[in-house]
């Protein structure tokens, strides 16, 4: 049986490589995947971290849509606490009209970055997101979704383009707020489990269990995990291709943000027992191996949360490994358009 597969890119870049490359990647992976039938393609905001460069996600978004043809492409997410309500209306407005029907607005609480970089982003040491009911009900009133209180005193402001819709709105998370949230907003839920595994059960089950249905939004819940993967024709192959992912993990729990390894640097690395058992907890996390093991693991999380949609993030150093991991996976469930369309 297929299910609708998506994307989470955060333009990784690799060691020797640069950031033009890493960007590049992402639009030659687009259109891979467009191909095969994924539904979706999101990129990430994240500032000051150099082993990632999607930093301006509104900008990537709309190139990303030029070399695409069925792909909804969108943000996962833009962090709202960072940027002004009005401009992202205007941004995604305008990223609407130029593309109809095949933007989607993902929406974050966190920072995406340090406190350092948040700082020089938003130009104040307040950054618990907070505020964030507020900046999203102020968006969704520039959106045109809600009215203005008629005391607002930014209620006169128009978000141009106003003749195009704000595209739809999907919330994202990594613990059961962001779940609660969605849910009484009628809006679609994105869950991190790549990230906050941990979370993932109590956290779909607050969105299912508190699911609003809304005119103008969603009727019925809809649930998406965004889960790590990397496929291999074998489990052997996959698990050491996956040595690179192993040691970029373990350099960022040292606090060390550096570039995608390359094969030959976690090859030569001298894993101490230490660190082996951080990568074999690290491992539950992820999914690697061969497709019939990876779709084992996923299937099995499905059933368990009851998802509507995977959308799968996969690091790898070498950029054609990457594709031809979304390739095996696609192939495993037997992806194709129709099957997505009818699921989202």
């Amino acid at each position: 049986m297929s299910f609708p597969l998506s994307v989470l890119d955060l333009s990784p870049l690799s060691s020797g490589s640069t950031g033009r490359q890493a960007l590049l990647n992402s639009l030659d992976l687009a259109r891979h995947v467009d191909g095969l039938g994924y539904g979706r393609y999101w990129v990430s905001e994240h500032h000051n971290l150099p082993s990632v460069v999607s930093t301006s996600p509104e900008v990537l978004i709309g190139h990303l849509a030029n070399v695409t043809a069925h792909l909804r492409i969108g943000s996962g997410g833009i962090m709202l606490p960072n940027h002004s309500p009005l401009r992202i209306a205007e941004a995604f407005r305008t990223l609407e009209a130029l593309h109809p029907d095949r933007i989607d607005l993902g929406l974050g609480r966190a920072p995406g970055s340090d406190s350092r970089a948040s700082l020089a982003l938003r130009r104040t040491k307040s950054g618990t997101g907070d505020d964030f009911p507020e900046l999203l009900d102020e968006l969704l009133a520039f959106g045109g979704q809600i009215p203005w209180a008629e005391d607002h005193p930014l209620r006169t402001v128009r978000a141009l383009p106003d003749d195009v819709p704000l595209p739809p709105v999907w919330l994202l998370g990594s613990s059961d707020y962001g779940a609660r949230l969605a849910a009484q907003m009628g809006v679609g839920y994105a869950f991190a489990h790549h990230f906050s595994a941990d979370w993932v059960l109590p956290a779909t089950r607050a969105y299912r269990d508190g699911f609003r249905p809304t005119p103008g939004r969603l009727q019925r819940p809809h649930l998406i995990l965004t889960v790590s993967a990397l496929v291999a024709p074998t489990d052997a192959e996959a698990d050491r291709l996956a040595g690179p992912l192993d040691l970029w993990a373990l350099r960022r729990a040292q606090g060390r943000f550096a570039p995608l390894p390359s094969q030959a640097d976690s090859d030569a690395h001298p894993w101490t027992a230490q660190e082996r058992a951080f990568v074999a907890d690290y491992r539950t996390k992820v999914f690697v191996g061969s497709p019939q093991t990876v779709r084992a693991r996923l299937d099995e999380l499905i059933v368990q949360t009851g998802a509507d949609e995977l959308m799968v993030m996969t690091m790898a150093h070498d950029h054609a490994l990457r594709k031809r991991s979304y390739t095996l996976l696609a192939e495993a469930y037997g992806l194709n358009r129709s099957v997505w369309r009818q699921a989202a």
